[in-house]
């Protein structure tokens, strides 16, 4: 079984502390207090850090030195039994995104487009943008970032699935995989990495893909000259150098994203996951300073990376008065591909 890769000495020697000092659901007096409970959690003793995360991964980006905090509390949740959600809701979790052969593959050659495992993933993929890529999609749990289940503190299932997942790609013989899900990507690289799990493939973020592609397309390009609020995927924290790609499509088609509190390093999560494992309560505070959020800049669109988000979000934000878009719909908005009429 593979083994995360954490460095005691990086985290023992650490002077900041922030993983947990700028978490967003627990708070603690200072360095010490927050030092003191990473060190437990290290030593595998109790720690109030294991019953309080939210598992919002945002941990992940604080620690800059890339030791890879939310990892190791998952780990140790599920050694000590302390799983985060209710037994049934964890275990339907497992169920429903086990691999039962029933994969589509479609015309697959040096690069694959991933759509995971989830289908709205599939009509996001086409047009002009993907063009020579749209006919190599694959879809289905043997090609599912098995992510999901760190929310669970059930590390074991990704160890198990994910050198799966990777394999699934090695035998189709491809070169790239481009991962329209950010999780994806994510799984990919940061957790991939941190198990020490050779990725015999490049991995490719789609927003990479996408700001090149609008490049080229550029003479296309009409700018839509709108306000949006940007929301940030929870899966987004595992990859924190791929957020200023936001800001340069933005820059590209003419949209403007202002100040607002919850954004970047400050982002506030879709919140549903919080549902399974606080409650109601905390979820539907964080939606609201959210979307409250949102229209105090003046949005008029929330943009979504994540389908899941929008799918959390998007009757929400509706009924708020902003318009749901997922980035590659605002995209093809700007090439004339998609109406503005139709994003409402």
């Amino acid at each position: 079984m593979y083994q995360l890769k954490f460095d005691q000495k990086v985290c023992a020697s650490c002077r900041s502390a922030d993983c947990l000092l700028k978490c967003q659901y627990m708070t603690f007096s200072g360095h010490k207090e927050a030092h003191g409970e990473m060190m437990k959690i290290m030593k595998g003793k109790d720690s109030r850090v294991l019953s309080e995360c939210m598992t919002c991964y945002a941990c992940e980006e604080y620690c800059t030195r890339g030791n890879h905090p939310f990892y190791l509390i998952s780990e140790k949740r599920e050694e000590k039994g302390m799983f985060t959600a209710p037994r049934p809701i964890t275990n339907q979790w497992i169920n429903m995104t086990v691999m039962q052969g029933k994969c589509l593959v479609g015309n697959v050659k040096d690069k694959a487009l991933s759509c995971c495992y989830i289908p709205d993933l599939g009509p996001l993929g086409s047009g002009e943008i993907f063009k020579d890529v749209a006919d190599a999609g694959v879809f289905g749990a043997e090609f599912m970032c098995p992510a999901v289940h760190t929310h669970f503190a059930r590390m074991s299932v990704i160890k198990e699935r994910l050198p799966i997942v990777i394999d699934n790609y090695r035998k189709l013989g491809v070169k790239e995989v481009i991962c329209l899900h950010d999780e994806c990507y994510g799984t990919l690289t940061s957790i991939a990495s941190a198990y020490g799990m050779e990725v015999p493939f490049q991995p490719v973020y789609y927003l990479d893909y996408v700001l090149q592609r609008m490049k080229e397309l550029k003479d296309k390009i009409k700018p839509l000259n709108i306000t949006v609020a940007y929301q940030r995927s929870c899966s987004n924290r595992l990859i924190p150098d791929k957020h200023a790609l936001v800001k340069k499509i933005f820059t590209l088609i003419g949209v403007k994203a202002p100040k607002r509190t919850y954004q970047d390093e400050n982002a506030l999560c879709c919140a549903e996951i919080l549902r399974s494992i606080s409650g109601y309560k905390l979820a539907d505070d964080v939606q609201k300073r959210n979307i409250d959020d949102m229209l105090a800049a003046g949005a008029e669109y929330c943009v979504f990376n994540c389908p899941a988000c929008q799918t959390s979000l998007a009757e929400k934000v509706s009924k708020r008065g902003l318009k749901p878009l997922h980035i590659i719909d605002l995209c093809k908005m700007a090439i004339g591909e998609k109406e503005r009429e139709a994003a409402s």
